[in-house]
């Protein structure tokens, strides 16, 4: 049989954006170790129903830690305490018999909570739809080695678009900023020929883009990358910064 344990969570609920929000506990004995967060959350949810009691609202889909929907701040960290992990690949096992859990939605100025644990995150779509298209040609596939690019920068670029736009960066950063983000999305083409052709109209129109949404500035504590399920590196904070002033420079 799985080993069980008996957790007491401590959930945020709130109706909408405008209504004050509280935390609601709730027992869960009996819970399977070998149980996602997610999991332990839908059987929450089958207890509330049963009961004839709202569910807790929370955001997921692929449940594979490759989307980045499952936007929880559990005990203090988003995605939990687990460094490189999404909420969806946290497993109970990484608590204790006895533990108390405290689930909260994202905490910035640019996530406003729709309801209970899921935040608006379509801030990060504007900034996306900001930074724009590439100019690229299109039709036949060139030959691999058509364009030179150092396997350093191809590295590196790479690294950058593992970004799964979740949000736990602004939503570690107390400050609220986004530049982690808005640096990956830059970097992944500013390390690559393709990205040359809209490469300042890039970083001038995403950081305007993050401004105008509420997010904050960054002050470098770092908080961002430890938070960071997918480990992106604040050394593309500085690429961001040096594209953003070679732009304004071509002004």
């Amino acid at each position: 049989m799985d080993k069980t344990i008996n957790i007491t969570l401590k959930v945020w609920r709130q109706r909408g954006p405008k209504e004050k929000g509280h935390f609601e506990t709730y027992d869960m004995p009996g819970i399977s170790v070998n149980m996602s967060f997610l999991e332990m959350l839908d059987t929450l949810n089958e207890k509330l129903v049963a009961k004839h009691e709202e569910p807790v609202v929370f955001d997921h889909d692929c449940r594979e830690g490759i989307c980045g929907m499952c936007s929880l701040y559990i005990n203090g960290h988003p995605h939990g305490v687990n460094a490189k992990t999404t909420t969806c690949q946290l497993h109970m096992r990484t608590f204790k018999d006895g533990d108390t859990i405290t689930i909260e939605p994202w905490r910035s100025a640019g996530f406003p909570v729709i309801r209970d644990l899921m935040v608006d995150r379509s801030a990060y779509d504007k900034i996306m739809q900001a930074g724009g298209y590439t100019s690229i040609r299109c039709g036949a596939a060139q030959d691999a080695n058509a364009l030179p690019i150092s396997k350093e920068n191809a590295d590196k670029a790479m690294d950058a678009a593992q970004c799964i736009g979740c949000g736990a960066c602004a939503a570690a950063c107390k400050n609220g900023s986004a530049m982690l983000f808005v640096s990956a999305k830059v970097s992944q083409f500013a390390l690559l020929p393709q990205g040359q052709v809209e490469a300042a109209r890039r970083a001038k129109a995403m950081v305007a883009k993050m401004d105008e949404l509420g997010f904050g500035n960054c002050t470098n504590t770092g908080a961002c990358e430890a938070e960071c399920p997918k480990g992106v590196s604040i050394a593309n904070i500085a690429r961001l910064n040096r594209e953003f002033l070679k732009a304004k420079l071509k002004d």
